[in-house]
């Protein structure tokens, strides 16, 4: 079953939802600079509790669209080396331009200039991993590659129970926060 929405309505939603991504990425602070960098220093835990409500709620909006036969998974390999690397440039690349892409963008559309000089440097950096790509497949993509396999197929634990454990972990994470005054976020 296809999503009942199709062609230029389809293309004017998704402009939608971005718009609405994107205020709610102002809204919950994370196209600030320093809430981002401040993760990362552990002083500042607002983007580890979007990022884990994100997942929940995006992950279970994704389930229940392919339990309705709106959409189908579309697994990728797990490409263990390719996956630790790309997390670890990710992340130093995070931490210097102080900006993940979506909260990237969202800053650029607050008026960030340094964000948008950073946007630029993500795109080139895109284009030098277009240029390499061959080389990456076979080198790096091809080291511990266990195919298109899910934790669900690994584990024997449906959909619904990790999103079960992974709920459980963000709750007592939160809690755990909330805890400590020295660790509080806005």
């Amino acid at each position: 079953m296809n999503f009942p929405i199709t062609g230029n309505p389809a293309l004017w939603l998704a402009l939608g939802f971005g718009f609405i991504f994107g205020l709610l990425l102002h809204r919950g602070w994370v196209t600030d600079y320093n809430v981002i960098v401040n993760q990362f220093r552990l002083k500042d835990f607002t983007v580890l509790k979007v990022m884990f409500t994100a997942i929940i709620v995006g992950g279970i909006g994704v389930l229940l669209l392919h339990k309705m036969g709106y959409a189908k998974y579309d697994i990728k390999p797990a490409q263990m080396l390719g996956v630790t690397l790309g997390a670890a440039i990710f992340g130093t690349g995070m931490v210097l331009y102080g900006y993940c892409p979506g909260t990237g963008v969202a800053a650029i559309a607050t008026g960030s200039i340094h964000a948008l000089i950073g946007a630029l440097g993500m795109l080139l950096g895109g284009i030098l991993y277009a240029l390499s790509f061959d080389w990456v497949r076979s080198h790096i993509l091809s080291v511990g590659n266990f195919g298109n396999i899910r934790l669900p197929a690994i584990t024997g634990i449906s959909d619904w129970g990790w999103f079960g454990i992974l709920t459980v972990i963000a709750l007592v994470v939160f809690w755990l926060l909330e805890r400590k005054p020295a660790l509080a976020t806005r």
